[in-house]
């Protein structure tokens, strides 16, 4: 399986600069200097890429899972559902279909073992648990699968606001002790189970007026052949992160960009990006 820090190539929504014009114009310059061209996807309903578009197992080899989540199934948000047919299409991107009803941004991925929340089972209620993380790992050509709790109050239930691969023996979890007891321990146990090496980072939403506010969640960040850029809030946490970063990532270009104006609508860096190798 294709891993972030393989990827070379870069693709956003082409509702983004419309919707989030400072960000999109800070990132901009961001990805400019570290070197990393933007291509905007077009036809796109909404502007968090990586959920809607397909998996990338190798140079040539995309699964495009089914995008339609328990979250999206009002009026309101049916609307939002992109066309990925006539996006991928667009872009000459050639894909393997599955019935399996996933997000992007609920496959944490290194190149022989993914990580997601236990959502996946009840967004696929009809598949018996056991026969879904088969064809799971055969679609993703993976050894594992792991399995962590969806994090409560996450509309979402996705992984990548929680964890992150490193490389294939470590990873990087949020701080939860702040969290309730419950939930810790359901973590704690599941990353116990997965026998890797783990690092902490900060975690700081607390300030943020409602639970759909990612503000404070640095673990959602884009990581690239190129660079990591990681976002920041103007918040205390921010250099302690950023330092956390230049550690695990020696040698790395790690770069920032202030990300508040899209984590106010419940994403990050990962969310609105969708980045391949090409």
């Amino acid at each position: 399986m294709i891993t972030d820090a393989q990827t070379n190539k870069l693709y956003l929504a082409d509702t983004l600069p419309a919707k989030y014009p400072t960000f999109y114009a800070a990132f901009e310059n961001v990805l400019n200097r570290c070197n990393i061209p933007i291509e905007l996807l077009p036809y796109t309903k909404d502007v968090w890429a990586v959920d809607y578009m397909p998996i990338q197992i190798d140079l040539k080899h995309f699964v495009r899972f089914t995008y339609n989540p328990q979250y999206l199934q009002s009026a309101k948000y049916r609307k939002t559902i992109s066309n990925v047919d006539l996006i991928c299409d667009a872009i000459g991107i050639d894909t393997t279909k599955s019935s399996i009803i996933l997000d992007g941004g609920n496959v944490t991925r290194a190149s022989d073992r993914v990580i997601m929340t236990d959502r996946i089972f009840s967004d696929n209620s009809t598949y018996q648990p056991k026969q879904l993380i088969k064809e799971l790992e055969e679609l993703f050509q993976i050894s594992k699968l792991y399995l962590v709790p969806e994090q409560p109050n996450d509309f979402t239930g996705h992984s990548d606001g929680m964890i992150r691969f490193i490389n294939s023996d470590t990873i990087l979890i949020n701080d939860y002790s702040k969290e309730k007891k419950e939930f810790q321990r359901a973590f704690q146990i599941a990353i116990h189970n997965m026998g890797l090496n783990y690092v902490e980072l900060p975690y700081n939403p607390y300030q943020n007026l409602n639970y759909n506010q990612a503000n404070g969640d640095y673990i959602n960040y884009l990581q690239m052949e190129q660079a990591i850029i990681v976002p920041i809030f103007g918040i205390k946490e921010d250099e302690q992160a950023v330092r956390i970063f230049e550690q695990v990532f020696a040698g790395q270009t790690i770069a920032t960009v202030e990300s508040n104006e899209i984590a106010n609508d419940g994403g990050i860096l990962n969310c609105v990006t969708w980045n391949i190798q090409a």
